[in-house]
């Protein structure tokens, strides 16, 4: 990692998600036409081109080696759109790489803006879309070498990312990854989440076959597999992480009913307990959901922000309308709704159906519901 003395740090005054930096009079002059097009991105050029309007439209200039420029500020934005030689941008990047997970996205381009080129973080950080859609603006060429893109198949690494799916473990990601584009079998196995997750117009790939179940999976003897679920895996089924990557979709509401002062740490448990009987992951948590009369709960706002899920809240009037298997008159008493567990979670799921219609655990009442997707697969579609 470059270590960079203080009187060498140039100011930065960010502003927007991407920096687009150029280096040459003629770069600058098509960063400041792309800067117009692409209104999140802050424009960076060396003083020596400038127009004497750069302050007006919010253009930073600097003075000086463009890569001391780009030590200060790689970290600082999600991507970086560099008009810069590609071998330059490779020698002056490498000594700041940390990890795939948090390294910013880069993306190259030409002098004349002819190739926009996909260098870094193509997947994870969104070089490979940031490049698509550079491209698009400048009527350019894309220049994109990941395997999964060029082949046209499923990117193993952002499987569900547009839906929110996170992965149990990331152990066999590469091996998987290998599987999918050297086209080896491999199972899928879906039972939650949405559907719409095949990018194409055309058929999955020969080798990509959907399993009913995970069993059947199994018995397939794929080389990679990935499995789609909420739930917690049977022992009989878990001989497929051997060679598989579990996907968890946001599918699991919560109606939550708690006293006034109810820590996080109680209510966090409760739901942990509850999961863990109910057989489901945490990690599929899509929403949790009360009445607007705890909006401001302490207890429930800190577990929203530590699972970042999103959090939904209903008037008494809105919770009545919901169908309670046994009202509650000393919870209308205190809150003017018959139920607020049990109705807040179906009145997010619009629908009747829970998992766990009410359990009440200490402080804490707790309703859980599973959100269903029924769409046909895409390539299923007439």
């Amino acid at each position: 990692m470059i270590q960079l003395a203080e009187e060498e740090i140039p100011k930065i005054n960010q502003k927007n998600d991407y920096a687009i930096v150029a280096i040459t009079k003629h770069s600058a002059e098509i960063a400041r036409k792309l800067s117009g097009l692409f209104p999140n991105g802050d424009l960076y050029y060396p003083h020596k081109f400038a127009k004497g309007d750069e302050e007006g439209l919010g253009i930073q200039l600097y003075d000086g080696n463009v890569r001391i420029l780009l030590s200060a500020i790689f970290y600082k934005y999600k991507g970086l759109i560099l008009f810069i030689s590609l071998g330059a941008v490779v020698r002056m990047i490498a000594p700041l790489l940390k990890d795939k997970k948090i390294d910013p996205a880069v993306v190259v381009i030409d002098d004349r803006g002819k190739n926009v080129i996909s260098v870094l973080s193509g997947h994870l950080g969104g070089a490979n879309e940031l490049t698509r859609e550079i491209a698009a603006l400048l009527h350019a060429n894309p220049v994109i070498t990941t395997a999964s893109d060029v082949q046209q198949t499923i990117a193993v690494d952002l499987f569900g990312s547009r839906f929110g799916w996170v992965w149990d473990s990331e152990e066999h990601l590469t091996k998987v990854s290998a599987a999918v584009v050297n086209e080896e079998p491999v199972a899928i196995v879906q039972e939650s989440g949405e559907r719409s997750w095949w990018l194409y117009d055309h058929p999955l790939p020969k080798n990509i076959m959907l399993y009913p179940t995970i069993l059947d999976a199994i018995d397939a003897k794929p080389s990679g597999a990935l499995i789609i679920t909420h739930r917690l895996l049977a022992p009989e089924e878990k001989s497929i992480l051997q060679c598989g990557i579990i996907f968890r979709p946001k599918v699991i509401v919560i109606g939550i009913g708690c006293n006034r002062g109810t820590s996080g740490e109680e209510i966090q448990s409760v739901i942990e307990e509850t999961l863990l009987e109910l057989g489901f992951s945490s990690k599929s948590i899509k929403a949790i959901c009360t009445i607007d009369l705890k909006k401001d709960e302490e207890g429930l706002l800190k577990v929203v922000e530590e699972r970042k899920v999103e959090f939904c809240t209903y008037t008494a009037k809105e919770l009545n309308e919901m169908h309670i298997e046994e009202p509650s008159e000393t919870v209308y008493k205190y809150t003017g709704a018959y139920s607020v567990s049990e109705a807040a979670a179906k009145r997010y799921l619009q629908s009747d159906s829970l998992v766990l219609v009410k359990k009440k655990s200490g402080n804490v009442t707790i309703s859980v519901g599973v959100l269903e997707h029924k769409e046909d697969y895409p390539w299923q579609k007439e």
